[in-house]
């Protein structure tokens, strides 16, 4: 089973947020990365760009298929993992670690219709 973390929340389609202060670190989830394969790209937006809750932000290239990124809240961009750019495989090795980007929420109660750590466990099983 892929590793899920509890205190997090997590999309239907595979991304997590994990929430400290007003500010939401948005990635993909274990499961995402494994059923990936090795990640070689990883497609982010700027500094100051706007996400908004369910819509394509980027995407995660691997040797086996290309998937769009979805953000599980609105916010704006604050800061992207650069380390990415040069090393995409840091999501294979960690995913929870690596996050992609960091956002300033605009709207906290977004999170409440995201998974729990359980709930997400039970979608991939």
């Amino acid at each position: 089973m892929a590793k899920v973390i509890e205190g997090l929340y997590y999309a239907e389609s595979h991304e997590y947020v994990r929430v400290e202060g007003e500010f939401g670190y948005i990635g993909i989830t274990d499961y995402a990365q494994d059923q990936l394969g090795d990640v070689v790209y990883v497609d982010m937006p700027e500094v100051d760009d706007e996400v908004t809750a369910g819509e394509e932000f980027g995407a995660v290239e691997s040797v086996k298929a290309a998937s769009d990124l979805f953000s599980p809240v609105s916010g704006t961009v604050v800061e992207v993992n650069e380390a990415l750019e040069d090393a995409p495989e840091l999501i294979n090795q960690d995913a929870f670690e690596n996050w992609i980007i960091k956002v300033r929420l605009s709207d906290p109660s977004e999170l409440d219709a995201l998974m729990s750590a359980q709930a997400y466990e039970a979608t991939c099983e």
